[in-house]
């Protein structure tokens, strides 16, 4: 399997007044389409890493190690979208990228569309195969549940325990998410601000001089 030829959607970044994204939480699969004998079974994935995406495949070589083809798109990342198309033995361009076009279809990220295929004994030729691995791409993921997530910001707040009331309320004013907390010689706050509100709460406890705060990459 190669992993050398991943590609950037240039044409794909998020804008600053655009802070959401579409993805999935639950695999899908096993949605058959059959065309002159020969089956094409649809999967899609929640990834996070492109390491996610050997991971699902070799488990469904597997599963169907007597099938012919596991040809499969996937498309990473909020901002910088990365993203890969692979024919694996089909001609060019008949497999891959029409599953790709789905997802783009769908505007989904983070995600991986793999379509198994049985030969049946009758060639498709590439118009066929095109219209099989995109309808069999277009069933798997018409059957996913796609969720609206918000991009968020992370940031690390350092104070005294003295100013933990202060703190605490511009947190529950902004609804803000604490991921993680110490509480030693001084309080440790990891937060989740939504992107586009990042800079106003930013500015909030910087308002409150009594505490460092820095963005975490």
């Amino acid at each position: 399997m190669e992993w050398f030829d991943i590609f950037v959607d240039s044409n794909f970044f998020m804008t600053s007044e655009k802070d959401t994204y579409k993805t999935i939480e639950i695999t899908k699969g096993d949605v058959l389409f059959k065309d002159k004998g020969s089956k094409f079974i649809g999967y899609v994935f929640p990834i996070t890493f492109e390491e996610d995406v050997k991971e699902c495949i070799d488990g469904l070589k597997k599963k169907h190690h007597a099938a012919r083809h596991w040809c499969y798109a996937w498309r990473l990342g909020i901002e910088e979208i990365r993203y890969r198309a692979n024919d694996d033995g089909e001609p060019n361009n008949s497999a891959g990228q029409p599953i790709y076009g789905q997802i783009l279809s769908k505007e989904l990220s983070n995600i991986l569309v793999v379509v198994v295929r049985y030969f049946g004994g009758t060639k498709l030729g590439v118009g066929g195969l095109i219209n099989a691995y995109k309808t069999a791409a277009k069933l798997i993921l018409d059957e996913a549940i796609i969720v609206e997530k918000t991009i968020d910001i992370h940031f690390q707040v350092i104070f005294e325990y003295q100013h933990m009331n202060k703190v605490m309320r511009v947190i529950k004013e902004n609804n803000l998410d604490i991921l993680q907390q110490k509480m030693e010689l001084n309080c440790d706050f990891i937060i989740s601000v939504r992107k586009m509100n990042s800079q106003k709460v930013k500015k909030k406890f910087e308002d409150l001089r009594c505490l460092k705060i820095k963005e975490i990459t």
